[in-house]
């Protein structure tokens, strides 16, 4: 998770939705300056940014409103709680170390 995302031009950018129900899901997906923008929009809003081009390859192959497939739940569910944990929202009774 980052405040900022170095300040080279972004390629690619997606987005997930968690709703804490079935697997998360693509919501967005930009090219370019609109990559740019929605990284923009997500840090001005508060959103966790995630810069991993690994992950981001991975997701590539994927359309809007597909789930993420079940090889990468582990990880991406690791992404979702340490950036739900840095907007305070850590599960009741969680105590951290």
């Amino acid at each position: 998770m980052s405040e900022t995302i170095s300040n080279k031009e972004i390629e690619e950018a997606l987005a997930l939705f968690y709703d804490g129900g079935e697997a998360p899901v693509i919501s967005e997906r930009q090219f370019g300056e609109h990559a740019n923008a929605l990284v923009a929009l997500a840090q001005e809003a508060g959103i966790p940014v995630y810069e991993n081009p690994e992950l981001l390859h991975q997701l590539s192959t994927l359309n809007i409103g597909d789930n993420i497939p079940p090889e990468l739940y582990r990880l991406v569910a690791e992404i979702l709680a340490f950036a739900f944990y840095m907007q305070g929202k850590a599960p009741t009774g969680y105590e951290s170390i």
